[in-house]
């Protein structure tokens, strides 16, 4: 095959090729959102294809060279492209994350009303009446409860069985038991949103009235001090969770002029980007509730620290990500 027939049949391949050459050159916060770099391994294998047929079949030196050099930059990508994820989540956690949730305000406030209402009246009925626990808990999770916030319990926050377990052991069992209710949570919303606003609810009632009842019992000078450190992030991760499935559940309910499979793939890459905040958020709290929570370290410190928390989770998800004051779409 002549070089000319050899160029102009493999003209629009090379040309998509240095466009995302380009595109991956700039530093991810220039990077254009909409370039599909998912296409760009399997066109620099073509690439590395042409440059050896070029070589094999002693095409003119000028074109070996410029083929020779797109396969360095391209493989100079390839291997950058390993080390950027770093990058990446700090662009999602800044950025990506708390924009989306802004964008999806309504679905956000809706699962908190959802979440805390019944939190809050629960709480409030726990506290008057020692009975109202047992219409959500058995007999057996209240005692469960009690002995995990008794003040003469050693490691508040853990059941008899799991006093000797080491706080990283801990770490684990939060973070599996936590990333579950959100995931169930999360995952509810494609049963028309019925799912997500059960679990909201019921997570709501169990909290509340197992707050309200340890602080009717007089323990609250243990529950209080070890839920105050990772109750920020644990519990706003958990409505973040609840507004992904409420996003899942509109584009069933309200999909407008497109299908409703077409909306749900809009609202659940949506929805991905919340969920995956809410994990986040979630891994961090296991953290602190098995590092710092059961310490034995002075109460008011635990307050002070949890109610810094709530102030910086608070300032994170209104204002992180904006530009000039406003989100950009």
């Amino acid at each position: 095959m002549k070089q000319s027939q050899f160029e102009a049949e493999q003209a629009v391949v090379w040309a998509e090729y240095r466009g995302l050459l380009e595109a991956l050159d700039q530093s991810w916060p220039k990077r254009r959102p909409n370039v599909q770099l998912q296409h760009f391994p399997r066109l620099f294998r073509r690439l590395c294809g042409h440059y050896a047929l070029a070589r094999s079949r002693g095409y003119s030196p000028g074109l070996v060279n410029e083929l020779q050099e797109l396969v360095h930059r391209g493989y100079r990508q390839l291997y950058r492209s390993q080390r950027d994820w770093l990058g990446g989540t700090l662009a999602f956690l800044s950025i990506g994350f708390p924009r989306t949730l802004r964008r999806h305000a309504w679905a956000f406030w809706l699962s908190v009303a959802i979440f805390f209402g019944p939190m809050l009246a629960m709480g409030l009925a726990s506290y008057g009446n020692s009975e109202a626990i047992y219409s959500i808990l058995d007999a057996g999770q209240v005692a469960e409860m009690e002995s995990m916030y008794d003040p003469t319990n050693r490691k508040p926050g853990r059941n008899p069985e799991r006093q000797a377990n080491t706080d990283f052991a801990m770490f684990g069992f939060y973070v599996m038991n936590n990333v579950g209710v959100a995931f169930r949570t999360f995952a509810g919303g494609l049963f028309f949103g019925l799912g997500s606003l059960f679990f909201l609810g019921l997570n709501g009632l169990v909290v509340g009235g197992v707050a309200g009842h340890l602080s009717q019992l007089g323990y609250g000078e243990t529950f209080w001090p070890f839920v105050s450190g990772h109750g920020a992030l644990e519990l706003t991760a958990i409505a973040i969770s609840g507004a992904a499935g409420l996003l899942l559940a509109a584009a069933l309910f309200a999909p407008g002029r497109r299908r409703r499979l077409d909306a749900l793939r809009t609202n659940a890459a949506e929805a991905a980007k919340l969920i995956t905040g809410a994990m986040i958020m979630l891994v961090l709290a296991a953290i602190i509730e098995g590092f710092w929570s059961a310490s034995p370290i002075a109460t008011q410190f635990k307050y002070l620290f949890g109610g810094c928390w709530w102030l910086l989770v608070a300032l994170y998800l209104a204002l992180a990500g904006r530009r000039g004051g406003a989100d950009a779409d």
